[in-house]
């Protein structure tokens, strides 16, 4: 779906530079990681596509997911504003690690928009080319004949909502859950039971949240 991307010269121009950041400092996620969200959700698996901005920039943390940390590492305050809502949502008690991998092998796509980051330095590969391909994935999914759940959780993501057909999909979107916006509309909006009621609407399964 995807292939005629890695032949386009944007494409060459930032494996270079994520190849040279990687020579000269240290890049998150691992190098294996980086497509882990395209690996454990494919294309044909995708009913909800989660949009967010670039990986998370300390030590560790960064696997591939959005929003998600391995077990064992703390869940950072992002993820737990959406584990509240997702209390209050749903019902379901507040999980005990960061590991979002049971929602991708449902077929939520856990994406962002930029898949590599600098140590330390927040938006640090924003403009290199990654915003061109995750694009691309966001068109793909907007292309498949069953409805998809885009949430848009922030103003970068919610810009996307232009490249979406509001005709065939989903959109809910909110501010995002960062401590410093998750009050001014992520909390109450109810993404978890709104999607799966979407979901159901379309004949499709549920998302089972729990984690």
């Amino acid at each position: 779906m995807l292939r005629g991307e890695f032949a386009k010269p944007y494409w060459q121009h930032l494996q270079q530079y994520v190849a040279d950041q990687r020579a000269a400092y240290t890049v998150f996620p691992p190098d294996a990681d980086v497509f882990a969200a395209l690996h454990l959700t494919t294309y044909a698996d995708t009913r909800v596509m989660i949009l967010g901005q670039d990986p998370y920039h300390g030590p560790g943390q960064a696997h591939g997911l959005c929003f998600s940390v391995r077990r064992g590492v703390a869940t950072p305050p992002s993820l737990a504003n959406i584990y509240k809502e997702l209390h209050t949502d749903v019902g379901l008690a507040i999980p005990g690690h960061g590991n979002l991998e049971a929602w991708a092998a449902q077929g939520v796509l856990l994406l962002n928009t930029t898949l590599t980051v600098r140590a330390g330095e927040a938006a640090s590969h924003h403009g290199k080319g990654w915003e061109t391909f995750t694009d691309e994935v966001l068109r793909a999914a907007n292309g498949k004949e069953h409805r998809v759940v885009f949430i848009l959780w922030g103003a970068n993501a919610r810009k996307k909502k232009t490249l979406i057909d509001l005709n065939r999909h989903t959109v809910i979107e909110s501010a995002h859950p960062s401590p410093l916006s998750a009050h001014n509309g992520f909390f109450g909006s109810r993404p978890f039971s709104r999607t799966n009621a979407a979901l159901v609407a379309d004949g499709l399964a549920p998302i089972d949240w729990a984690l």
